[in-house]
């Protein structure tokens, strides 16, 4: 869910009036469409020979005449920069260049999410290739923290280790990195989170999000398994400048990591535009292939059978190999997407599959207290959490706490941080919504003296703070994002739709366009269209708390349909007790294969009765 505001004198009466007349639906919500340009809509269709609907979505995207083949066929060739664009990228690919041809030992640092397990099991196979030792370091989340501590880079230089490369980490690690140097250990930081304008102490700090850098408005939404790749492309060079591969070495196909490169930009939840577009659709193109033993492995205990595409690695490869880090030991990620052994990948697959039942039993514990707190504070007061959302509880375990600061994030609108208090210490992460810099809001709350460590991005942040300092900062982050947030009038829970079709028109010829717009994500999302007047002549709870529906029409179409996790809430009944009204059903279009035969399901989001709202 998402809130939007209706300031005064700011576009037309139309652009706030309710599609399809739905002011109120079942979820509660006020359908909207998707704000556009009728006529560049209509230029897209014509030009390109597609349904109004599909021009309509490109429009609504932002998305030029003259961007519409870009956009629809994004290549690197067309996106990919030199990759010594960014500051200090030369001197980092040197200086590895210069240490694979040395022998020197390297390690990898990385975070403990996707995107620090794929861009760590990035590096660690192509410097295996190039003939490097190298191995990787993830920090436990509970006993470690976030990036990279002081105890762990002298244990590895104590162990052999010459060089360090940070990944998706480092860029505020000062202490622990001054404390790397003074013990003559190498670091190399590649990271994406905001940057201060004081950098710590390394060889060399590749991060687009650098406040000297040039390339942030191009390269500035890149994840590190992004940067990390654009660093793998820089240092391949090197070397081969050097004639490293001129003595019977092969050259690495670069190509064939993009899966790893596609995995981590996903479900680092960046926006799909630009050169993150390309990384992906190129990416997912790999994946598909089914190369990496590790995304095999994983597939295959999920139950993934079909061609995988950005929903599979968001919500299905993600969470399990994230499951290693919340709940279970932090490396399983990187060491199940960087081993070429199948024996190995499906030992490491059916553990992170395990772990990801567990993380799920555990935050929804946490979620249900979470929303326990937040309801009891609206309450209390009206205004509680109308800007942002600050939870804390002890006992919460660490590594959910992200999902469940997702969870409430979409639940009431707001930005949402929760905290897990042990000690009289809270390790809290926190997610956005759009036009709310979160990790800004975070960095500003360190630099104020309210927490012992912070930082993020836009979208998401996290942080370490005292417990008696909770109130304040409270205090300090609802002020910052209030001041955000000003002149956009009052919240309005509100779902936006990029169209209308009839039960019929929701085809497989309709779904062969919308795929054409995929990949699908933060700054692209699925086009979500509404399918007016359809009847449910079949509805049935499944999985315990899902929803299968058959939907028909007038003229005897008929369309299946499913509405996840729909008995949590007013939508399930809706759908089971509709008393034989047609609906108004909100939702994005999947294909259905079954048999052999190929159809299109919708994923129902919403519903509404019609006139009566």
């Amino acid at each position: 869910m998402t809130f939007v505001g209706s300031p005064a004198g700011e576009g037309s009466a139309g652009e706030f009036r309710p599609l399809l007349g739905v002011a109120k639906s079942a979820t509660g919500r006020r359908w909207l469409a998707r704000p556009h340009d009728e006529r560049l809509a209509l230029a897209h269709a014509q030009r390109g020979g597609l349904p109004e609907l599909v021009g309509r979505v490109l429009a609504a995207r932002g998305v030029d005449l003259d961007q519409a083949e870009d956009f629809l066929g994004p290549t690197l060739k067309r996106f990919l920069p030199d990759p010594h664009a960014l500051l200090d990228m030369q001197a980092a690919a040197e200086r590895l260049a210069d240490a694979v041809r040395r022998g020197r030992r390297l390690a990898v640092f990385g975070d403990y999410d996707v995107d620090g397990a794929t861009s760590s099991a990035l590096l660690v196979r192509f410097f295996r290739h190039v003939g490097a030792d190298i191995q990787a370091y993830i920090p436990d989340r509970i006993n470690e923290g976030y990036g990279p501590n002081a105890p762990a880079l002298l244990r590895l230089r104590e162990a052999g280790v010459d060089l360090v490369i940070t990944v998706d980490c480092g860029v505020t690690s000062f202490e622990p990195l001054a404390a790397a140097a003074q013990a003559g250990l190498e670091v190399i930081v590649v990271d994406h989170h905001k940057a201060e304008p004081a950098l710590p102490t390394a060889a060399a700090v590749v991060n687009p999000n650098r406040l000297d850098e040039t390339m942030t408005d191009r390269l500035g939404t890149l994840a590190a398994v992004g940067v990390s790749f654009l660093l793998v492309v820089a240092v391949n060079r090197a070397l081969r400048q050097a004639g490293w591969y001129t003595t019977g070495r092969a050259e690495p196909d670069l190509m064939g990591w993009l899966d790893l490169v596609a995995l981590g930009t996903v479900c680092d939840v960046v926006p799909l535009v630009g050169l993150n577009r390309a990384l992906v659709a190129q990416g997912l193109k790999v994946m598909g292939r089914r190369n990496n033993p590790g995304i095999a492995a994983l597939a295959d205990v999920a139950g993934v059978n079909e061609r995988m595409d950005a929903y599979h690695a968001g919500y299905i490869l993600g969470p399990r190999v994230n499951a290693g880090g919340r709940v279970g030991r932090a490396d399983l990620g990187t060491r199940l997407l960087s081993t070429d052994d199948p024996v190995e990948a499906r030992t490491l697959a059916d553990q992170l599959h395990t772990l990801n039942a567990e993380r799920r039993a555990i935050e929804a514990l946490v979620l249900q207290e979470a929303i326990a707190m937040v309801d009891a504070a609206v309450t209390a007061d009206p205004l509680a959490g109308t800007g942002s959302l600050v939870v804390a509880g002890a006992g919460w375990h660490p590594g959910v706490i992200g999902i469940v600061a997702s969870r409430l994030k979409d639940r009431y609108g707001v930005p949402a941080c929760v905290v897990a208090l042990d000690g009289g210490v809270g390790k809290a992460s926190g997610r956005s919504v759009r036009g709310v810099d979160l990790g800004a809001a975070v960095i500003a709350a360190r630099q104020a003296g309210l927490l012992m460590a912070g930082g993020g991005h836009a979208m998401a942040a996290g942080f370490t703070v005292a417990e008696e300092k909770l109130a304040d900062l409270r205090a300090f982050l609802g002020e910052r994002i209030a001041r955000q947030l000003a002149g956009q009038g009052p919240l309005v829970p509100t779902l936006h739709l990029d169209g209308v079709v009839s039960v019929r028109g929701a085809s497989t010829d309709l779904l062969g366009h919308i795929t054409r717009l995929g990949p699908f994500g933060t700054g692209n999302s699925e086009p979500r269209l509404a399918v007016a007047d359809a009847r449910v002549v079949r509805a049935d709870v499944v999985g315990g708390n899902h929803v299968r529906c058959v939907l028909s029409s007038p003229d005897g179409a008929r369309l299946k349909a499913i509405a996840f996790r729909a008995m949590d809430e007013d939508l399930g009944p809706a759908l089971l007790n509709h008393g034989g009204r047609p609906l108004h059903l909100a939702g994005t279009l999947r294909a259905d294969r079954w048999n052999g035969a190929e159809g299109v399901q919708l994923m129902i989001d919403d519903a509404a009765v019609p006139g009566a709202a």
